[in-house]
């Protein structure tokens, strides 16, 4: 599977799941909002976290080029089991084309070793 690291650091984001919804910056490039009846999560790059959310930075994403058919299966497994080899915990953001894969910024090197040796092709960040 080809990976591409993003160049921007990521955070993730919580706000109580009463929350009004929140609008990305104008330009953003990564903005996932998702609520369940606990929470609001979003995920964004630094520096676009809604006001008053609780943020937990220094994240990076490694994104599955893509699109991806929705029929493919074990895309998810095929990554986050070689991260969990290697003690690297993970935040997964599904979209309608592919699949991010988060990890802290401190872990990506081992991140991109450990999805290498599992055969994945993972790409620098691009630009």
């Amino acid at each position: 599977m080809d990976l591409v690291v993003e160049a921007e650091r990521c955070a993730v984001c919580r706000l109580p799941a009463a929350a009004p919804w929140p609008s990305p910056p104008p330009g953003a490039t990564l903005y996932s909002a998702t609520r369940t009846a606990e929470e609001l999560s979003v995920v964004c790059h630094e520096g676009d976290e809604p006001a008053g959310a609780r943020v937990e930075a220094g994240w990076r994403a490694l994104r599955v080029v893509g699109p991806l058919a929705f029929d493919l299966v074990g895309v998810i497994a095929s990554l986050s089991v070689p991260l969990a080899a290697a003690d690297i915990g993970v935040f997964v953001v599904s979209t309608y084309d592919t699949d991010l894969v988060l990890v802290k910024e401190g872990d990506l090197a081992a991140a991109v070793d450990a999805l290498r040796a599992a055969a994945h092709h993972v790409l620098p960040p691009q630009g």
